[in-house]
């Protein structure tokens, strides 16, 4: 018998979906194939760590492969897709509150670089920095608007919030990232 797989890359997505959602590893082997660039794209726009997004992208397709049988449209896998991604990440965060409490030990006080000759990377570092100044509701907020791209409403249904405290989340984690990142003026801030 031939092997069928060797056919999943030309196949539509949603065949290979449905294919991965009955068992089918060949297949949900081709979605990781398809899928891991942009799922480890997007948790290194979350956490500013390759090493660590590297690692929540391998839980995300764990708990894809878990959960894919629930998927009921096959057509919908990408924005599922993002949207575990997403709760991996909450989730990790919500886990190593050690973590999180030697970032907000940052002291508000705490310098950020000097403008150098490297500027971009100086302001990756000071945006890095910036945001973990932020409390983690409002740079969860943040993130998951500038650096993911979701909606308002869209972050307000996963991290079941209401709308106006996304919002307001938003708009005062911008102020205060623009104040912290104010030696940048010139400089168009990366998203």
């Amino acid at each position: 018998m031939a092997q069928v797989h060797n056919y999943y890359p030309d196949c539509p997505e949603a065949f290979v979906v449905g294919l991965a959602r009955n068992g089918d590893r060949d297949a949900f082997e081709d979605l990781v194939n398809r899928r891991q660039s942009s799922i480890r794209y997007l948790m290194r726009s979350c956490c500013h760590n390759n090493e660590l997004a590297d690692d929540l992208a391998q839980q995300v397709f764990i708990q894809v492969w878990l959960k894919i049988h629930t998927l009921k449209d096959a057509r919908a896998f990408g924005g599922w897709v993002r949207t575990v991604a997403i709760s991996v990440w909450l989730s990790h965060g919500k886990k190593k509150k050690d973590a999180l409490n030697e970032s907000r030990a940052l002291d508000d006080d705490e310098p950020l670089s000097e403008r150098s000759e490297n500027e971009s990377s100086s302001l990756e570092r000071d945006l890095t920095a910036a945001l973990k100044k932020l409390g983690e509701p409002v740079r969860n907020c943040i993130v998951l608007n500038y650096q993911v791209g979701l909606t308002h409403t869209e972050i307000a249904e996963l991290l079941e919030m209401p709308l106006g405290t996304v919002k307001s989340h938003i708009l005062r984690g911008t102020l205060k990232l623009r104040e912290h990142l104010s030696a940048y003026v010139d400089v168009e801030i990366p998203q």
